[in-house]
């Protein structure tokens, strides 16, 4: 004889089987940035695996060795350059974008040595997000000022090309899967990309009203932007041109932020619009989502980074500490 099972009984297993599809399985490990009040804006992965972050309101890098824990600060020679984006070479330099003081500059981390590459144009004022493409240039984009850029790491040549859109705010910035540098326009509902040659910029319209800030390649050579005016994740195909979107589990004003995609091809994004920021899974073959709270609030995580081993790097600004998130199996 079966006993019928009572309501209450039917609203656990209902929230069980909720609490199950939205926990993203994932253990998040946190460390304190040593110089307080230094504002950790982005991290980036060194090729030695360690993390590196820019110190934004302590005119430092550091790096931390996740194996250890050791953290090591490096103040840059400018006073208050205001260190936003950074990326490492295949060297181990760690180059980064000084936002308040206009130059792209370079760390030698074997003896702290910083070289300093000025912009042409007086104009290109706050140079943001650096990356670099297959050939070893580096691309960034320049925030107000509305520009991209390129430099040559070979003979330090910087070259700018203005966005076609007034006030468009070029933001995030990754290479495509066939070498085109794609950027996100923060100030406006677009996507764009830059001929690596010409430099001729191509905008693409989102829907209307949304903000893409920041964008994550996949294996598939797609891309995913978090959309953090309306609350959203979208997905761009430089192929067909195709947008696709969807609603971030933390509603219309969660503000995703960072975002990054891992070798798997799981998307991994922050919601740094709800406490304590979260961090979100979501799964394009099952469109499911999944949200992990940061242990320390976040304070905003602006920027992730994810390595080859399937780990997460963050950056949590307004609790000055970084972290790496180690990713379960489903």
């Amino acid at each position: 004889m079966h006993r019928k099972l009572g309501p209450c009984f039917l609203l656990l297993i209902a929230i069980a089987a909720l609490w199950a599809a939205d926990n993203a399985n994932v253990s998040i490990k946190e460390w304190d940035v040593p110089t307080p009040n230094a504002r950790p804006h982005d991290p980036a992965l060194a090729p030695d695996g360690s993390l590196w972050v820019t110190e934004q309101m302590a005119n430092k890098l550091g790096r931390l060795d996740p194996r250890t824990g050791q953290f090591k600060e490096f103040p840059l020679k400018t006073p208050e350059s205001g260190p936003h984006g950074l990326v490492a070479d295949r060297e181990g330099n760690i180059w980064f974008t000084a936002n308040f003081k206009g130059y792209i500059g370079k760390l030698n981390p074997k003896n702290g040595e910083v070289t300093e590459y000025r912009m042409p144009d007086p104009r290109a004022r706050d140079p943001h997000t650096p990356v670099f493409d297959r050939d070893g240039i580096l691309w960034f984009t320049v925030q107000e000022s509305n520009f991209v850029g390129r430099l040559d790491p070979r003979t330090g040549q910087i070259k700018l090309k203005e966005v076609p859109t007034p006030h468009a705010v070029p933001y995030g910035i990754v290479i495509g899967s066939k070498g085109t540098p794609y950027f996100c326009e923060f100030g406006t509902n677009k996507l764009a990309s830059i001929d690596p040659k010409s430099m001729a910029i191509t905008e693409y319209p989102v829907p209307e009203g949304a903000r893409p800030r920041r964008l994550a390649l996949a294996p598939d050579g797609t891309i995913y932007y978090s959309d953090y005016a309306r609350g959203r994740l979208g997905h761009f195909d430089p192929a067909t041109k195709h947008i696709e979107e969807w609603p971030s589990p933390g509603g219309s004003a969660s503000h995703p932020y960072g975002i990054a995609v891992t070798s798997d091809g799981i998307v991994w994004y922050s919601e740094s619009g709800v406490q304590p920021n979260t961090l979100v899974r979501f799964d394009p073959r099952t469109k499911q989502f999944g949200t992990t709270p940061v242990p320390s609030g976040g304070g905003v995580i602006r920027n992730m980074v994810a390595t080859p081993d399937g780990k997460l790097y963050l950056a949590c600004s307004g609790v000055n500490k970084v972290g790496v998130a180690e990713v379960g199996a489903r």
